[in-house]
């Protein structure tokens, strides 16, 4: 969890413990707090003391249960202004993957020129929806999230227009090992070969793809977009990171300058695609 995050949701919980001893009705104890909305004892502590972040219903109960309801707005500006950096898959999947895409739609609706690395999988942008299905399926099952699998399907389909809106550049790079992981069966990924075979050719994309074998000057590690030079942002297990401070979307500029070196392009991008296909082909 980065320092910065750590700093503003501490600083939260100092809000709720003034709000908690200062309440009208006389100063609050943690216990009676806890007890008038069923919650485990602990979470008030946990709470004021920065180690779990409040829903937006837990700051709604706590202006009420404080006399102080009208410092629900203020509550809720801090929650989102920090939560806008770290999204918690927990809190955006509550309803589906549909409201995920859905606000990458929009931030793509938003940017002209695209830097993206990927290691593990086809991006998302350049996915077939069999593949697109394949991936949501077992992530809805790793976060227990809503299953809206052809909603969310169809939003990354739409997504896909942007790449033949002739004002919009992608610069993408995938390690090989991306073409060989079988996160589908073997004839989607066959299928999604293809696919990324085609994408080679159209003006608005520049895809390359870093060999197995090439020597790499830094560690293939997590997968993030350059939106604009100006926003990055980074998938983990447990959250988003929408990054927008200048040293961090410069380190990521400089990552992915770095890993651009390794990577190869036009003939020699599909002859490496091609090896991959043709090995399916022995499964």
């Amino acid at each position: 969890m980065s320092t910065d995050y750590q700093q503003a949701r501490e600083a939260l919980g100092v809000r709720l413990r003034e709000l908690r001893l200062s309440a009208p009705g006389g100063r609050l104890t943690g216990a009676e707090l806890a007890g008038r909305y069923g919650w485990n004892k602990s979470k008030v502590s946990r709470l004021e003391n920065g180690r779990q972040t409040p829903t937006p219903d837990d700051l709604r109960k706590w202006a009420e249960a404080t006399g102080q309801a009208e410092a629900y707005d203020e509550l809720v500006a801090r929650l989102l202004g920090f939560e806008s950096h770290i999204r918690s898959w927990r809190r955006q999947l509550a309803s589906g993957h549909k409201a995920v895409q859905d606000t990458h739609l929009r931030a793509h609706a938003d940017a002209s020129v695209f830097h993206g690395w990927e290691s593990s999988m086809i991006f998302g942008l350049l996915q077939t929806p069999d593949y697109a299905r394949a991936v949501f399926t077992q992530y809805a099952e790793l976060q227990r999230s809503p299953r809206d699998t052809e909603e969310a399907v169809r939003s990354r389909m739409k997504r896909q227009e942007a790449l033949y809106d002739s004002a919009k550049r992608f610069h993408l790079i995938l390690w090989e090992a991306a073409l060989h992981s079988l996160v589908c069966p073997p004839s989607v990924l066959a299928a999604q070969l293809d696919r990324l075979l085609g994408t080679i050719g159209l003006d608005t994309v520049e895809l390359g793809v870093i060999p197995l074998s090439a020597s790499l000057k830094i560690p293939p590690a997590t997968a993030f977009w350059i939106y604009d030079d100006r926003q990055v942002i980074v998938e983990n297990w447990h959250a988003e990171l929408w990054i927008d401070d200048e040293a961090s979307v410069d380190t990521y500029r400089r990552t992915w300058r770095t890993l651009r070196e390794s990577a190869v392009y036009g003939v020699d991008a599909q002859n490496v695609i091609n090896g991959a296909r043709r090995g399916l082909r022995t499964r």
